[in-house]
């Protein structure tokens, strides 16, 4: 066994139930550290924490204990005071051999192919990821081998980072409140990478075309790249191959949730118009049918990519779009889930495409439409993910 090396370190985590914090947090009290938290609600993220990490669920926190060091997560930056989320997740990059997945699209999906592939082979790598990995038994993992790492450019987190191997899935502007340009989101990652001793690219790569469980032209990509940064780190490629192929997916990434009534239901995590087109092209592969539920998330992004959004879902045949999910962010005024639909009406006149502000809404039209054979795609970062259950509920 290696030695503890935060041991003696008690930390506080504001936001300890999100899906990277909840991560940290299982790290650094494997690592020796002592570890408490505060977050608003109870996540299934805080079911994967060991019994003696403490956490307050409450409106608003209390004051972190007298002698321990607080970090805060992007979420309630500026509400709670503390260090940085990114300053925590540094300290743990710097304290093993790692891996750092980042880029746009693909990254939560690349980082699970890269630790999965290393479990299976038995490499007993740690992880931190930005989504629930089933088969790795959760999001965070403390293996005694190569820590795997997502990292994230919505809050320059990954200019922090120092990893061994520098992975870059590809480059789009999504955070709109951050980046004012797309080459400013270039300018980003190319100073990372250049502080890395390996880099992979994903831009350099063809899809990979072996047997994958999991579907879809992005899924052949993710998968290109993941299998380059485990050459990059000495497993040999007949046996990265292997292992990736029984790869079945990270909770939300086209998860499939059921088929009642002869109708498949899908859950996806997608929230920018690329990420939209793909899993629409991955459910339209075989020609059938697809409706769709989307959420907007970010008023910011809604605002910039509405006409984009509405591009991408001119591939379904049926639409419903909700509010905007705020998430961290401050409404803005005429920003609303409608000028998604408005754009859609423009982009494909005649379509079947429908503004119901609430979940529940979109749930019951979609439901009233779909047929045997189709497939219903819930789309979406906010609180849509509630609308595959409710439209399982629907078909009873």
């Amino acid at each position: 066994m290696r030695s503890l090396p935060l041991e003696g370190r008690r930390l506080w985590l504001a936001g300890i139930g999100g899906a990277g914090m909840s991560g940290y947090a299982l790290l650094a009290h494997a690592w020796g550290a002592e570890v408490r938290g505060w977050d608003r609600v109870q996540t299934p993220y805080l079911e994967h924490l060991p019994e003696d990490v403490a956490v307050e669920i409450s409106p608003d926190p209390s004051a972190p204990p007298d002698g321990w060091e607080p970090f805060v997560s992007t979420a309630f930056a500026g509400r709670v005071d503390g260090r940085s989320r990114s300053e925590l997740l540094a300290e743990l990059v710097a304290l093993r051999d790692t891996i750092v997945v980042a880029g746009a699209h693909g990254k939560t999906t690349t980082t699970a192919m890269i630790a999965f592939a290393l479990s299976e082979l038995g490499r007993d790598p740690a992880f931190l990821i930005g989504g629930d990995v089933p088969q790795l038994g959760g999001n965070a993992g403390a293996g005694e081998g190569w820590l795997v790492v997502e990292g994230d450019e919505s809050d320059r987190t990954v200019e922090a980072l120092r990893p061994q191997v520098a992975v870059l899935t590809n480059v789009d502007l999504d955070h709109h409140s951050t980046f004012a340009s797309l080459a400013e989101v270039a300018a980003l990652f190319e100073g990372w990478l250049a502080e890395a001793p390996r880099v992979v690219r994903g831009a350099e790569l063809a899809p990979y075309e072996g047997e994958l469980a999991v579907t879809g032209e992005h899924n052949r990509r993710n998968a290109a790249v993941a299998l380059a940064a485990l050459e990059a780190v000495g497993v040999a490629r007949l046996d990265a191959e292997r292992a990736i192929a029984s790869f079945r997916g990270v909770a939300r990434r086209l998860e499939r949730r059921g088929e009642p009534n002869g109708v498949e239901v899908f859950d996806d995590y997608g929230h920018h118009p690329a990420e939209v087109a793909a899993a629409l092209g991955a459910l339209r592969e075989d020609g059938r049918r697809v409706l769709v539920l989307f959420q907007p998330h970010l008023y910011t992004r809604t605002r910039h990519l509405a006409r984009e959004f509405a591009v991408a879902l001119s591939a379904a045949d049926a639409v419903a779009v909700t509010d905007v999910y705020p998430a961290r962010e401050e409404p803005i005024e005429g920003v609303t889930g409608k000028l998604v639909v408005d754009a859609l009406a423009e982009v494909r006149p005649g379509m079947a495409v429908a503004w119901t502000p609430l979940v529940e809404d979109g749930v019951r039209y979609l439901a009233a439409r779909a047929r045997p054979g189709d497939r219903l795609l819930t789309l979406g970062a906010g609180d849509v993910d509630r609308a595959p259950s409710l439209l399982l509920e629907a078909f009873d």
